[in-house]
């Protein structure tokens, strides 16, 4: 039985649940495979034929803008009027509130220059520095493709071999998703689909893969902890919430939180590989091409350097270029990974620091968002918040995690150049 003070929390939750439910950003961005199929027959030498009414004719919006914009800035004063203006659960509302009528105006502006200009407010850009003076994402792609290309050809095995079919990866993902998701009342559903241009892409209740391909070993085990674990888990936290119900879904700022824990569980669970840090940093390197006056060949021959099919290299280039123009901005989304893990790789080690260890599992709490979390733990101590049932188990005992944590803020105080020369004679 929830409070009255939990029930005005809960009623105002669910009306930005409610609003949010007709925003679908990916499905409003897509191109359809007629462009593909065009771009092909013209010998991948013309760009594609997308622009603002492309998107219009083709993809309209499941609602009305105006309204919509409209029906947020009221749930926004609804949220100060009840909750007040201090109010640690109203500002996480109101904040999401505004974000979504950012996104609102983002779809609006579909094929025009504002399109990328809101997408780099709310996603961020290949030239964001995370502090001053600090490296941007583009000099982290540098770096990264620098050191893969030195170890090329040394790090594969059988476990890079593509030999499972989508339907087998199907298979395999519902037997190891039964294991981890012990709850009897829900059974993860794991289907096949030809209208994503990820290889995978988790949903509310499932978890879709991309029909047609192969995959090897190492690809199966991402998708298992970076879908499954993080994902779908942290749907399931948030759906699972009593009062907050708005941690079931999120806005473009959770998503770099969802993308970098994602990206960062499987490191700590040593299922990410090289050929996966290449995927993601490359993502990094077409978006910083497009916001230099890159166009989509470029983009497309970029990949088909880098050693993708054409039709790999035309999805990845699709990408980048989605809701956009061909020859305009890119959407940002694809920095969320990286960007994301470096922000919560930095986060749990200043939480070791601080002694605040206990706040690092709540990032699974639902779709969170970094800035949110200090708010959320309290929340969880008023008992408005509901503990996450399903972490992954390198967040549940973080006493490894701490130990890893605090080598890392010794190890970022030596110098990399100078070890580098020192290391000169036995390297």
């Amino acid at each position: 039985m929830l409070t009255d003070y939990q029930q005005v929390i809960h009623e105002l939750s669910e009306r930005i649940v409610n609003a949010q439910r007709p925003i679908r950003i990916l499905d409003a961005l897509k191109w359809g495979p007629e462009i593909k199929t065009l771009f092909f027959k013209d010998k991948a030498k013309n760009l594609p034929a997308i622009d603002a009414a492309y998107y219009q004719q083709n993809y309209s919006l499941q609602f009305d803008p105006q309204k919509k914009i409209e029906e947020f800035q009221d749930i926004e004063r609804a949220i100060r009027r009840k909750l007040g203006q201090y109010s640690g659960v109203g500002s996480i509302m109101q904040r999401m509130c505004r974000e979504y009528i950012r996104v609102v105006d983002m779809l609006v502006n579909r094929g025009t220059p504002r399109f990328t200009e809101i997408s780099q407010e709310l996603y961020g850009s290949s030239e964001d520095a995370f502090h001053v003076g600090a490296p941007t994402l583009k000099d982290l792609a540098t770096l990264v493709s620098t050191t893969l290309a030195n170890i090329k050809d040394q790090v594969t095995n059988d476990s890079d071999i593509k030999k499972y079919t989508s339907e087998e990866v199907v298979s395999i993902l519902i037997k190891r998703f039964a294991d981890y998701f012990t709850d009897k009342n829900f059974s993860p559903r794991v289907e096949l689909s030809d209208g994503i241009l990820a290889d995978a892409a988790a949903g509310a209740d499932r978890i879709k893969i991309h029909k047609g391909l192969l995959f090897s070993e190492r690809e199966i085990r991402v998708f298992e902890v970076h879908e499954g674990w993080v994902h779908l888990g942290t749907t399931l936290n948030g759906l699972a919430q009593p009062v907050c119900t708005f941690l079931s879904k999120g806005p473009p700022s959770s998503t770099i939180t969802q993308e970098g824990l994602a990206i960062i569980t499987e490191i700590f669970t040593f299922a990410s590989y090289p050929g996966r840090l290449k995927r993601l940093t490359n993502r990094i390197t077409a978006v910083n091409m497009a916001e230099e006056g890159a166009n989509f060949i470029d983009v497309y021959h970029f990949y088909r350097e880098e050693g993708l099919s054409p039709t790999e290299s035309f999805h990845a280039a699709a990408r980048v270029y989605r809701g956009s123009t061909p020859d305009g901005g890119p959407f940002t989304k694809d920095l969320s990974y990286s960007k994301g893990f470096i922000l919560i790789y930095n986060y749990t080690r200043l939480a070791v620091q601080k002694g605040l260890i206990s706040h690092i599992p709540l990032l699974f709490l639902g779709k969170t968002t970094l800035e949110d979390l200090h708010i959320l733990a309290d929340l969880v101590e008023e008992g408005i918040v509901a503990p996450p049932k399903y972490i992954p188990p390198q967040f549940q005992d973080i006493a490894a995690l701490s130990a890893w944590m605090c080598y890392s803020l010794f190890l970022n105080k030596l110098d990399l150049k100078r070890l580098a020369a020192d290391f000169k004679a036995i390297l």
